[in-house]
């Protein structure tokens, strides 16, 4: 019986959003840019935290390895991949992404 791997790395993306298109553009990130990621990814969330003047969402995903991160990205994981809707969503593009090394995960 072989186990599914436990991720090693995770691959975060930050943007935000004014308070009037947040629902717009959580629907439309759920569509667009989370299940390319839940066909790949080990794992994958969307958080959301709403502000008085803006609305960040997050999107973490999870991987076994550097190497399945790059295939998935196709080249440089540290590279943003922006959604096409991104420029008219945000309020700017984001410019990186983090990548964490996971050191506890239980």
């Amino acid at each position: 019986m072989t186990s599914k791997p436990q991720p090693a790395i995770a691959r975060i993306w930050r943007g935000r959003t004014r308070p009037e298109v947040a629902d717009e553009y959580e629907a439309y990130n759920r569509a667009e840019g989370v299940p390319p990621l839940e066909k790949t990814a080990l794992g994958v969330q969307l958080l959301r935290e709403d502000r008085d003047d803006e609305t960040w969402f997050t999107t973490i995903s999870y991987w076994p390895d550097m190497e399945s991160m790059t295939a998935f990205t196709k080249g440089d994981p540290l590279t943003v991949h922006h959604l096409s809707r991104d420029k008219e969503l945000l309020i700017e593009l984001p410019e990186r992404i983090q990548i964490h090394r996971i050191v506890v995960n239980r």
